[in-house]
Protein backbone atom coordinates (compact mmCIF):
# COMPACT_ATOMS: atom_id res chain seq x y z
CA UNK A 1 0.00 0.00 0.00
CA UNK A 2 1.46 3.52 -1.06
CA UNK A 3 2.52 5.78 1.47
CA UNK A 4 0.71 9.28 2.09
CA UNK A 5 3.68 11.34 1.12
CA UNK A 6 5.77 8.58 -0.81
CA UNK A 7 7.99 10.79 -3.02
CA UNK A 8 7.11 14.16 -1.57
CA UNK A 9 9.84 16.28 0.13
CA UNK A 10 9.45 18.00 2.94
CA UNK A 11 10.85 20.84 5.11
CA UNK A 12 10.27 21.35 8.63
CA UNK A 13 11.96 23.59 10.56
CA UNK A 14 12.82 23.50 14.26
CA UNK A 15 12.86 19.68 14.08
CA UNK A 16 15.64 18.33 16.03
CA UNK A 17 13.02 18.12 19.43
CA UNK A 18 9.44 18.17 20.33
CA UNK A 19 7.45 18.76 17.64
CA UNK A 20 8.87 19.26 14.79
CA UNK A 21 11.13 16.03 15.98
CA UNK A 22 7.98 14.18 15.79
CA UNK A 23 6.31 16.16 12.24
CA UNK A 24 9.87 15.01 10.77
CA UNK A 25 9.53 11.60 11.86
CA UNK A 26 5.77 10.84 10.87
CA UNK A 27 6.13 12.35 7.50
CA UNK A 28 9.40 9.93 7.22
CA UNK A 29 7.24 7.02 8.10
CA UNK A 30 4.70 7.96 5.06
CA UNK A 31 7.68 7.79 2.43
CA UNK A 32 8.37 11.68 2.50
CA UNK A 33 12.50 12.42 2.43
CA UNK A 34 12.65 14.81 4.58
CA UNK A 35 14.89 18.12 5.26
CA UNK A 36 15.44 18.62 8.88
CA UNK A 37 16.04 22.02 10.17
CA UNK A 38 17.35 23.11 13.86
CA UNK A 39 20.00 25.77 14.73
CA UNK A 40 20.62 23.87 17.85
CA UNK A 41 19.59 26.80 20.39
CA UNK A 42 18.37 26.68 23.98
CA UNK A 43 14.96 27.08 25.19
CA UNK A 44 16.11 30.94 25.27
CA UNK A 45 17.84 31.05 22.29
CA UNK A 46 20.92 31.22 22.80
CA UNK A 47 23.18 28.59 20.97
CA UNK A 48 23.11 24.93 22.50
CA UNK A 49 26.08 22.24 22.86
CA UNK A 50 24.95 20.19 19.74
CA UNK A 51 23.34 19.64 16.38
CA UNK A 52 20.36 17.99 17.11
CA UNK A 53 19.15 17.94 13.83
CA UNK A 54 21.84 15.41 13.08
CA UNK A 55 20.47 12.46 15.67
CA UNK A 56 16.72 13.26 14.00
CA UNK A 57 18.18 12.26 11.00
CA UNK A 58 20.37 9.51 12.16
CA UNK A 59 16.47 8.25 13.04
CA UNK A 60 14.81 8.19 9.85
CA UNK A 61 17.67 6.51 8.37
CA UNK A 62 17.67 3.67 10.78
CA UNK A 63 14.31 3.18 10.23
CA UNK A 64 14.97 3.19 6.28
CA UNK A 65 13.64 6.74 5.52
CA UNK A 66 15.84 9.50 3.49
CA UNK A 67 16.92 12.82 5.47
CA UNK A 68 19.48 15.68 5.68
CA UNK A 69 20.53 18.23 8.20
CA UNK A 70 20.09 22.11 7.86
CA UNK A 71 21.29 23.64 10.26
CA UNK A 72 20.93 27.59 9.27
CA UNK A 73 19.24 30.43 11.06
CA UNK A 74 15.62 30.07 9.03
CA UNK A 75 14.52 33.99 10.65
CA UNK A 76 17.45 35.52 8.30
CA UNK A 77 17.00 35.38 4.33
CA UNK A 78 20.59 33.52 3.70
CA UNK A 79 19.31 30.73 5.96
CA UNK A 80 15.83 30.45 4.60
CA UNK A 81 17.17 30.56 0.89
CA UNK A 82 19.40 28.23 2.02
CA UNK A 83 16.76 26.00 3.56
CA UNK A 84 15.15 25.71 0.12
CA UNK A 85 18.16 25.42 -2.30
CA UNK A 86 19.24 22.00 0.35
CA UNK A 87 15.94 20.66 -0.82
CA UNK A 88 16.55 21.43 -4.25
CA UNK A 89 20.28 20.48 -5.02
CA UNK A 90 19.96 17.18 -2.70
CA UNK A 91 16.02 15.99 -3.78
CA UNK A 92 15.16 18.18 -7.27
CA UNK A 93 12.11 19.08 -5.51
CA UNK A 94 10.03 20.63 -2.82
CA UNK A 95 6.56 19.94 -1.86
CA UNK A 96 5.81 20.87 1.44
CA UNK A 97 7.13 23.60 4.39
CA UNK A 98 6.43 22.84 7.87
CA UNK A 99 7.34 26.27 9.98
CA UNK A 100 7.81 24.73 13.54
CA UNK A 101 11.08 26.56 14.55
CA UNK A 102 10.61 29.03 18.17
CA UNK A 103 11.57 29.62 21.46
CA UNK A 104 10.30 31.12 24.63
CA UNK A 105 11.44 34.26 26.62
CA UNK A 106 8.61 34.64 28.92
CA UNK A 107 8.15 37.91 31.14
CA UNK A 108 5.07 39.53 32.43
CA UNK A 109 4.56 42.93 30.34
CA UNK A 110 6.20 45.49 32.90
CA UNK A 111 8.86 43.21 33.03
CA UNK A 112 10.16 42.36 29.56
CA UNK A 113 13.14 43.88 27.76
CA UNK A 114 12.98 45.02 24.54
CA UNK A 115 15.94 42.25 23.49
CA UNK A 116 13.41 39.81 25.02
CA UNK A 117 10.33 41.14 22.52
CA UNK A 118 12.83 41.60 19.73
CA UNK A 119 14.21 37.90 19.45
CA UNK A 120 10.83 35.86 19.87
CA UNK A 121 9.06 37.89 17.49
CA UNK A 122 12.09 37.44 14.96
CA UNK A 123 12.07 33.45 15.98
CA UNK A 124 8.39 33.05 15.54
CA UNK A 125 7.11 35.42 13.09
CA UNK A 126 9.99 36.44 10.95
CA UNK A 127 11.29 32.52 11.04
CA UNK A 128 8.10 31.70 9.31
CA UNK A 129 7.62 34.71 6.99
CA UNK A 130 11.07 33.62 5.04
CA UNK A 131 11.02 29.95 4.38
CA UNK A 132 7.60 30.81 3.21
CA UNK A 133 8.87 33.43 1.11
CA UNK A 134 11.49 31.41 -0.63
CA UNK A 135 9.40 28.51 -0.92
CA UNK A 136 6.50 30.41 -2.68
CA UNK A 137 9.06 32.36 -5.14
CA UNK A 138 10.13 28.18 -6.57
CA UNK A 139 6.68 27.35 -6.94
CA UNK A 140 5.82 30.59 -8.60
CA UNK A 141 8.67 29.90 -11.14
CA UNK A 142 7.22 26.15 -11.32
CA UNK A 143 3.78 27.35 -12.53
CA UNK A 144 5.85 29.95 -14.85
CA UNK A 145 7.60 26.91 -16.25
CA UNK A 146 4.45 24.82 -17.03
CA UNK A 147 5.01 23.01 -13.76
CA UNK A 148 2.27 23.61 -11.21
CA UNK A 149 3.04 21.71 -7.92
CA UNK A 150 0.71 20.37 -5.25
CA UNK A 151 2.66 22.64 -2.24
CA UNK A 152 1.33 22.78 1.03
CA UNK A 153 2.56 24.64 3.75
CA UNK A 154 1.86 24.31 7.46
CA UNK A 155 2.56 27.03 10.01
CA UNK A 156 2.59 26.51 13.36
CA UNK A 157 0.25 29.24 15.72
CA UNK A 158 -0.86 28.43 19.47
CA UNK A 159 -3.50 28.89 22.01
CA UNK A 160 -1.54 31.81 22.98
CA UNK A 161 -1.85 33.34 19.82
CA UNK A 162 -5.94 32.65 19.45
CA UNK A 163 -6.46 33.74 23.37
CA UNK A 164 -3.84 34.92 24.54
CA UNK A 165 -1.56 33.85 27.56
CA UNK A 166 -0.82 35.70 30.48
CA UNK A 167 3.57 36.32 31.05
CA UNK A 168 3.58 35.28 27.21
CA UNK A 169 2.95 39.20 25.18
CA UNK A 170 6.10 38.59 23.06
CA UNK A 171 5.26 34.91 21.99
CA UNK A 172 1.06 35.49 21.62
CA UNK A 173 1.65 38.47 19.30
CA UNK A 174 3.60 36.41 17.36
CA UNK A 175 1.51 33.33 17.30
CA UNK A 176 -1.59 35.84 16.33
CA UNK A 177 0.82 37.32 13.57
CA UNK A 178 1.60 34.01 12.50
CA UNK A 179 -2.78 33.33 12.09
CA UNK A 180 -2.80 36.55 9.90
CA UNK A 181 0.73 35.53 7.58
CA UNK A 182 -1.41 32.52 6.95
CA UNK A 183 -4.39 34.07 5.89
CA UNK A 184 -2.76 36.30 3.57
CA UNK A 185 -0.29 33.47 1.92
CA UNK A 186 -3.10 31.54 1.24
CA UNK A 187 -5.25 33.73 -0.71
CA UNK A 188 -2.09 35.00 -2.56
CA UNK A 189 -0.97 31.63 -3.28
CA UNK A 190 -3.53 29.70 -4.15
CA UNK A 191 -2.90 30.74 -8.23
CA UNK A 192 0.56 28.81 -7.81
CA UNK A 193 -1.09 25.36 -6.51
CA UNK A 194 -0.09 26.37 -2.88
CA UNK A 195 -1.92 25.66 -0.05
CA UNK A 196 -1.33 26.95 3.77
CA UNK A 197 -3.03 26.52 6.60
CA UNK A 198 -1.96 26.24 10.33
CA UNK A 199 -1.76 24.47 13.41
CA UNK A 200 -2.39 25.24 17.08
CA UNK A 201 -0.68 22.59 19.05
CA UNK A 202 -1.13 21.40 22.51
CA UNK A 203 1.64 18.82 23.42
CA UNK A 204 4.56 18.49 25.89
CA UNK A 205 7.74 20.19 24.97
CA UNK A 206 11.00 22.10 26.33
CA UNK A 207 8.53 25.18 25.97
CA UNK A 208 5.87 23.58 27.18
CA UNK A 209 6.86 20.82 29.93
CA UNK A 210 8.25 24.22 32.67
CA UNK A 211 5.17 26.59 31.88
CA UNK A 212 2.41 24.42 32.28
CA UNK A 213 4.15 21.71 33.96
CA UNK A 214 0.92 20.33 35.93
CA UNK A 215 -1.05 19.42 32.98
CA UNK A 216 2.15 18.49 30.78
CA UNK A 217 3.95 15.40 33.05
CA UNK A 218 3.27 11.96 30.73
CA UNK A 219 0.71 9.31 32.79
CA UNK A 220 2.16 6.17 34.40
CA UNK A 221 -0.06 4.39 31.94
CA UNK A 222 -2.29 4.97 29.51
CA UNK A 223 -2.99 7.15 26.32
CA UNK A 224 -0.73 10.03 26.59
CA UNK A 225 -2.45 12.89 25.88
CA UNK A 226 0.33 15.30 25.46
CA UNK A 227 2.85 13.45 23.67
CA UNK A 228 3.86 15.40 20.25
CA UNK A 229 3.52 12.54 18.17
CA UNK A 230 -0.12 13.42 18.92
CA UNK A 231 0.08 16.46 17.12
CA UNK A 232 2.03 15.04 13.94
CA UNK A 233 -0.85 13.09 12.23
CA UNK A 234 -3.03 16.19 11.38
CA UNK A 235 0.29 17.75 9.57
CA UNK A 236 1.32 14.94 7.71
CA UNK A 237 -2.24 15.16 6.21
CA UNK A 238 -2.33 19.05 5.45
CA UNK A 239 1.26 18.50 4.02
CA UNK A 240 0.09 15.74 2.10
CA UNK A 241 -1.73 15.70 -1.58
CA UNK A 242 -5.04 14.21 -0.02
CA UNK A 243 -5.29 17.45 1.79
CA UNK A 244 -6.54 19.36 -1.71
CA UNK A 245 -8.95 22.26 -1.57
CA UNK A 246 -7.93 22.87 2.31
CA UNK A 247 -6.44 26.21 2.47
CA UNK A 248 -6.70 29.40 4.75
CA UNK A 249 -7.80 27.12 7.87
CA UNK A 250 -6.60 26.77 11.53
CA UNK A 251 -6.61 23.77 13.16
CA UNK A 252 -6.59 23.72 17.22
CA UNK A 253 -4.92 19.99 18.19
CA UNK A 254 -4.41 18.31 21.39
CA UNK A 255 -4.04 14.39 22.22
CA UNK A 256 -6.92 12.94 20.04
CA UNK A 257 -8.75 16.12 19.49
CA UNK A 258 -9.17 18.35 16.67
CA UNK A 259 -11.24 21.88 15.88
CA UNK A 260 -11.53 23.64 13.42
CA UNK A 261 -10.71 27.27 14.87
CA UNK A 262 -12.85 29.70 13.29
CA UNK A 263 -11.34 33.22 14.33
CA UNK A 264 -12.80 36.50 13.99
CA UNK A 265 -16.37 36.87 12.50
CA UNK A 266 -18.79 39.49 12.81
CA UNK A 267 -21.01 39.20 15.88
CA UNK A 268 -23.58 41.95 17.08
CA UNK A 269 -23.74 45.16 15.25
CA UNK A 270 -25.79 48.28 15.35
CA UNK A 271 -25.79 50.92 12.48
CA UNK A 272 -26.84 54.52 13.35
CA UNK A 273 -26.03 55.76 9.94
CA UNK A 274 -24.97 58.68 11.51
CA UNK A 275 -22.11 59.89 14.28
CA UNK A 276 -22.74 58.44 17.03
CA UNK A 277 -21.81 60.73 20.36
CA UNK A 278 -19.75 59.55 22.91
CA UNK A 279 -22.16 58.84 25.37
CA UNK A 280 -24.05 56.85 22.53
CA UNK A 281 -20.99 54.90 21.57
CA UNK A 282 -20.49 53.87 24.63
CA UNK A 283 -24.48 52.66 25.45
CA UNK A 284 -24.84 50.85 22.02
CA UNK A 285 -21.07 49.28 22.65
CA UNK A 286 -22.10 47.98 26.00
CA UNK A 287 -26.15 46.76 24.29
CA UNK A 288 -24.32 44.89 21.92
CA UNK A 289 -21.45 42.99 24.27
CA UNK A 290 -24.38 41.92 26.17
CA UNK A 291 -25.63 40.17 23.04
CA UNK A 292 -22.12 38.54 22.10
CA UNK A 293 -20.41 35.53 23.06
CA UNK A 294 -17.97 35.43 26.03
CA UNK A 295 -14.39 35.84 24.68
CA UNK A 296 -12.48 32.75 25.42
CA UNK A 297 -10.32 31.87 28.41
CA UNK A 298 -7.04 33.66 28.64
CA UNK A 299 -3.89 31.15 29.74
CA UNK A 300 -2.74 31.53 32.75
CA UNK A 301 -5.18 33.75 34.20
Amino acid sequence: MSRMCEGRVVVVTGAGRGLGRAHALAFAAEGAKVVVNDLGVGLDGTPGPDGPSLHVVEEIRAAGGEAIAHGGDVATSAGAASLVAAALDTYGRLDTLVNNAGFLRDRMLVNLDEDDWDAVVRVHLKGHFLPLKHAAAHWRAEVKAGRTPAARIVNTSSGAGLLGSVGQSNYSAAKAGIVGLTLVAAAELARYGVQVNAIAPAARTRMTERTFADTMTAPDSGFDAMAPENVSPLVVWLGAEQSAGVTGRVFETEGGRITVMEGWRPGPTADKEARWTPEEAGETALKLLGEAEPPGPVYGA
